[in-house]
C-alpha cells in the first residue's frame, strides 16, 4: 500500500534518515520505536506529504485517506465538543448538496442518451453508494460512541472546546481522525493524555481495526497490544522486525549478541590469517598457502556490528538559593474558569525542599493550580499565596506553544541567558543531546522529544528555588526519563510535578495531592504508600471515572476479596449499562416525537415547508432512531441477564 524507497532526508548538513525502505501492507499494524529526534515523526510526514524527501521517493494510491494525529497541533476554538467533532462528517453534507443540484439538473434535462446525461447519472450513483457507506449509522450516534470511549461524559458534549485542558482537546481531535475512516492510521504518541480506561477502549478499537497502523508510542504495554510488526529507527537506518515491542527487545539483544560473537570470531581467524602471511610471506616454501590465504581474506565477507547510540543526558540543576519555610499555601481556594469550576475548598501547603506529586484523571485541575501557583491565574475564592523568595521556574504541557518556532536551538537559549552561562550555551545544550549542528535547528522542525528536552534546558539558566513541571516526561524516552529523575532527585529546591508515570514519580516525590471530583486531598508520603493505601495498581486507576472512593472493609464482612471484586466489578458494569439505557431511552423519546412533526408536515406540506430538507432529515433520524433501539435491545437483554 505505502512503499518508502531509498528515502534520504537531511537537514542542512545533517542527514536524518539515510537511504531507508520498508513496505506498508493493507492491514500492517507496526510499532515504530527509536530515540527521540530519530526521525520518527518526519517519517509520518513523509508519508502524509508534509515533509519532502531529500532523495528517493515515497509510493502511496492517489486516493489512500490518511488518519494522522501528531504530536503537536492546533486545537479548535469556539465551537461545542460535538459540533467540533461533527465537522469531520462536513462532506456529507456536501455531498447531500451535490445530489441535490445533480436531481435539479436531471430534472430540466431531455437528452437521455446523450454522454452528459450519463456522466450525470453516474456520478449520482457513486454519491448513493458512498452515501449508503458512510451513513449506515447516523454521524451523530458514531460522533458520540467515539467520543463517550475516549471518556467524555454526556453533559460535557456541549461545552466549548476551549474549557478543556489540552489533554482533552487531544483527544478531540483523536476522535476527529478515528471518525474519517482512514485506510491508514498514523498516530504520534496518541495515549500521552489518555486515562486507563480510554486507554482499554482505543486498544480494543485498534485490534478491531481493518486498516493499516503506524504508531509512535514509549508505552511498552500499549505496543504489544496493538502491534504485530516493530520498525525501528536507528542513527537513520531502519531494522525491521516481524515481532510486537517485547519480543522486538529479545530480538535485538539476541541479534546484537550473535553478531558481537561472530565478529570477534572472524577477528581472531582474520588476525591469526595476517600473522601467518606476515611470517611467511618472503619464504618460498610457503608463497602458494600466502597467496592463498591473501585471496581468503580478499573475498571474505566482513561482519560488521549494528551501531548502537549510546548518548546519554546529562542534567544537573543549579543550586537553590534558599527560600521562605511555606512556598506556596493556598486556603480555602475555589479556582476555575468563567464556564465551569474546577475544583473548590481546597487546602493547599507546600513547605521548603518538598517533592510534591499531583495526581488525578484529566482535566480535574492539576494544571490549573500550577497556573495558581505561577500567577497565570487568579482563584475564584479563597486566597493563594506564593511564599518569600520563591523563584519559580515553570515547564508546561504545551512546549510547541511557548517555544517561538522561528528560533534556533541556540538562539532560544541565547536570547534569555545572561552572564556567564552565555559562555556555557553549547556545553548546556550537549548535556541535553544537542550536538553539532542539532543547535542550528529549527524548532519548528524538533520532535516532541526534543522539544520536551529544549523546553527543560531552559530552566538551567536561572537558579530557581521552585521547579513547577507539568507533565515534563511525556515525550521522553526511556533513558532520558531515568536521566531527570535522578537530576530531580539531587534538585536541592522545592519540586511540584504532574505526572501519571508511577516509575518516575516513585522514590522521587514525598507527598501527593489528589485531584478528584473537584476536591483536592493531601497525601503523606511517596507514590508506593498512596497506592499501596487506596488498593491500587498504577495511578492510572485514578482515572477510572465510575470507581467510588474506597472505605475500609472489615475481613469478616467477606467471604473473599476475589469474590468482592467481582461483585463489585458486575455492579458497576450494571451501573454502566442501566446509564446507557436511561439516555438511549430519552433519546428514542426525542426522536419518535421529531418523526411525528415531520410526518404530520410531508402529509400536508405548506407553500414554504423545505421538502426535501425535511426527508432527509427524516431519513438520518430514522437511522439514528434504528440504532438506538437496536441497542437499546441488546443492553435491556444484557441487564435481564
Amino acid at each position: 500500500m505505502i512503499s518508502l524507497n531509498n528515502v534520504t532526508v537531511a537537514f542542512g548538513g545533517f542527514t536524518l534518515l539515510d537511504d531507508i525502505g520498508f513496505h506498508i501492507g493493507e492491514s500492517d499494524k507496526i510499532g515504530l520505536v527509536g530515540k527521540n529526534g530519530a526521525g520518527k515523526s518526519t517519517l509520518m510526514k513523509l508519508i502524509t506529504g508534509e515533509q519532502g524527501v531529500t532523495s528517493g521517493h515515497v509510493e502511496k494510491p492517489s486516493d489512500l485517506r490518511i488518519g494522522y494525529l501528531p504530536q503537536i497541533m492546533e486545537h479548535h476554538r469556539g465551537r461545542s465538543v460535538i459540533d467540533e467533532v461533527m465537522t469531520v462528517f462536513d462532506h456529507l453534507h456536501e455531498m447531500d448538496r451535490e445530489l441535490e443540484r445533480i436531481n435539479d439538473q436531471l430534472s430540466e434535462r431531455t437528452d437521455y442518451e446523450s454522454k452528459e446525461y450519463a456522466l450525470l447519472i453516474d456520478r449520482l450513483n457513486q454519491i448513493n453508494d458512498r452515501l449508503a457507506l458512510e451513513t449506515g449509522e447516523s454521524p451523530r450516534v458514531q460522533a458520540e460512541r467515539t467520543l463517550f470511549g475516549l471518556g467524555f461524559k454526556e453533559d460535557e458534549l456541549d461545552r466549548h472546546t476551549e474549557t478543556f485542558s489540552q489533554g482533552w482537546n487531544m483527544r478531540i481531535e483523536l476522535a476527529k481522525v478515528l471518525l474519517s475512516r482512514p485506510d491508514i492510521l498514523l498516530l504520534d504518541e496518541p495515549t500521552n493524555h489518555l486515562d486507563i480506561e480510554s486507554i482499554e477502549w482505543f486498544e480494543d478499537y485498534l485490534k478491531a481495526f481493518r486498516g493499516a497502523l503506524l504508531l509512535v508510542s514509549h508505552d511498552r504495554k500499549f505496543l504489544d497490544n496493538v502491534t504485530t510488526r516493530t520498525v525501528e529507527i536507528l542513527l537513520g537506518h531502519i531494522h525491521d522486525y516481524k515481532v510486537p515491542y517485547s519480543q522486538y527487545v529479545t530480538l535485538r539483544a539476541e541479534r546484537i549478541a550473535q553478531q558481537t560473537a561472530a565478529y570477534e570470531n572472524q577477528q581472531r581467524m582474520i588476525e591469526k590469517t595476517e600473522d601467518f602471511i606476515n611470517r611467511f610471506r618472503y619464504k618460498p616454501t610457503k608463497s602458494n598457502q600466502v597467496q592463498s590465504r591473501i585471496k581468503a581474506l580478499e573475498k571474505l565477507d566482513r561482519i560488521e556490528i549494528d551501531e548502537t547510540d549510546d548518548a546519554k543526558l546529562y542534567l544537573r540543576f543549579p543550586p537553590a538559593q534558599r527560600s521562605g519555610d511555606v512556598v506556596f499555601k493556598g486556603t480555602d481556594l475555589t479556582v476555575g474558569y468563567p464556564q465551569k469550576v474546577v475544583f473548590s475548598h481546597a487546602e493547599v501547603e507546600i513547605k521548603r525542599g518538598e517533592k510534591v506529586a499531583l495526581v488525578g484523571r484529566n482535566g480535574e485541575g492539576k494544571t490549573t493550580l500550577m497556573r495558581v501557583m505561577t500567577g497565570e491565574l487568579d482563584p475564584i475564592s479563597g486566597e493563594a499565596k506564593v511564599g518569600h523568595n520563591v523563584h519559580i521556574g515553570y515547564y508546561a504541557q504545551n512546549q510547541e506553544d511557548i517555544l517561538d518556532k522561528n528560533e534556533t536551538v541556540f538562539s532560544t537559549l541565547d536570547r534569555i541567558a545572561v552572564g556567564e552561562i552565555r559562555t556555557k550555551l553549547r556545553d548546556l545544550l550537549g548535556a541535553f543531546l544537542f550536538k553539532g549542528e542539532d543547535i542550528d535547528k529549527k524548532v519548528s522542525v524538533l520532535s516532541g522529544g526534543e522539544r520536551a528536552r529544549l523546553g527543560m534546558a531552559k530552566l538551567m539558566l536561572q537558579p530557581y528555588n521552585v521547579l513547577a513541571l507539568d507533565e515534563p516526561t511525556n515525550h521522553m524516552d526511556i533513558r532520558s526519563k531515568d536521566r531527570l529523575k535522578q537530576a530531580l532527585q539531587a534538585f536541592d529546591g522545592t519540586l511540584i510535578v504532574v505526572s501519571h508515570d508511577r516509575d518516575f514519580l516513585d522514590g522521587l516525590v514525598d507527598k501527593l495531592y489528589e485531584f478528584r471530583d473537584g476536591k483536592v486531598k493531601e497525601h503523606l508520603g511517596g507514590v508506593s504508600e498512596f497506592l499501596e493505601r487506596r488498593k491500587l495498581e498504577s495511578l492510572q486507576e485514578l482515572e477510572r471515572k465510575l470507581e467510588p472512593e474506597r472505605k475500609p472493609v472489615e475481613e469478616k464482612k467477606v467471604q473473599s476479596l476475589e469474590a468482592f471484586k467481582a461483585r463489585k466489578a458486575v455492579s458497576k458494569e450494571m451501573r454502566k449499562i442501566q446509564n446507557r439505557v436511561d439516555y438511549l431511552e430519552k433519546e428514542i423519546g426525542k426522536l419518535e416525537k421529531r418523526q411525528t412533526a415531520i410526518e404530520q408536515v410531508l402529509s400536508a406540506p405548506g407553500p414554504g415547508d423545505d421538502v426535501m430538507e425535511l426527508t432527509r432529515e427524516y431519513l438520518e433520524n430514522k437511522r439514528s432512531l434504528d440504532a438506538f433501539t437496536e441497542e437499546w435491545s441488546n443492553r435491556m437483554e444484557e441487564l435481564d441477564n
